[in-house]
């Protein structure tokens, strides 16, 4: 901005007011554009408006221009903080208000979602899907801890640190009950962590493994046969169903048979679901006791 072109002095010669004809000579006079004026008919005819107070800038008063825009020296501060700003560095914006530099950058900076307040140079931020928040203000939307530069999970409009998010929406274990994270498996419509999902004899993990489930307790197929499964009577083998060749088992009395290990001793022909007879614990089918 820089003063306006106009002289004001005090008419030492004959001249009369441009305006209103009035003697000039020892008194005090403004020269414009090549006329003189009375003081009084140049703030009538002559002044500039000023652009802040609204108000002519009289021949007394410093001025001060920029882009046909004029001031009282006195009226050019800053809109927002008043700091005068003759001589400093400024921002003509909306409504012809000036603007201090760091009002500007201010005004201009991104809002944190959080505080509402700007974010200005130098300051820590989180930014994530075109939002920003200042570092401080990014906090979980349940326990409202800094999350800050952390590790977090959006949820519609909320945001969980890792702690608060695993208690509110993780699945929990069916043994340990402590959430499930990542990875786990589901048996019976139940989750379970992998590494909770285990041979209750070995210790193995199970999953993607064949297993027998006994009550409440899961085996490996090596463990169920040595420790778990019955013995057949016939071949003495464990008997397993679902994993060997036979499916059915075959119970008389205290012990139990492979349904084709269940046979006559004698014609070795096969006895499942046929009459059959013990004789000196053995079995019989009902023709070869006869025959003995």
């Amino acid at each position: 901005a820089g003063p306006g072109s106009y002289t004001v002095g005090t008419m030492s010669e004959r001249f009369d007011c441009h305006y209103c004809r009035d003697p000039l000579q020892g008194k005090k006079y403004v020269q414009k554009e090549g006329r003189h004026c009375c003081v009084k008919c140049f703030e009538k005819f002559c002044a500039n408006t000023c652009t802040e107070c609204k108000k002519p800038i009289g021949a007394d008063s410093k001025e001060l221009h920029f882009k046909n825009r004029y001031w009282h020296d006195n009226c050019f501060r800053c809109f927002k903080c008043y700091t005068s700003l003759v001589n400093e560095p400024f921002m003509l914006r909306e409504n012809n208000k000036v603007w201090c530099s760091n009002c500007t950058a201010t005004e201009d900076a991104p809002r944190c979602k959080g505080c509402f307040k700007p974010i200005v140079a130098g300051d820590q931020n989180v930014e994530y899907k075109k939002m920003v928040w200042h570092k401080d203000c990014f906090t979980c939307s349940q326990c409202k801890q800094v999350i800050g530069s952390g590790s977090f999970f959006p949820k519609g409009d909320d945001f969980y640190c890792v702690s608060c998010h695993e208690h509110k929406f993780a699945k929990t274990c069916a043994k340990c009950k402590n959430p499930i994270t990542s990875g786990g498996l589901t048996y019976q419509e139940q989750p379970w962590h992998s590494e909770c999902f285990i041979c209750s004899n070995c210790k193995k993990q199970l999953g993607g493994k064949r297993f027998t489930a006994v009550e409440d307790q899961f085996y490996c197929v090596e463990c169920y046969k040595e420790c778990v499964a019955k013995k057949c009577a016939g071949c003495k083998n464990p008997i397993t169903a679902g994993f060997g060749r036979g499916t059915s088992v075959v119970n008389y009395e205290d012990e139990s048979w492979h349904d084709y290990c269940f046979k006559c001793t004698k014609c070795a022909r096969g006895l499942a679901n046929k009459r059959f007879v013990c004789h000196n614990g053995k079995i019989y089918c009902a023709e070869c006791p006869k025959r003995l």
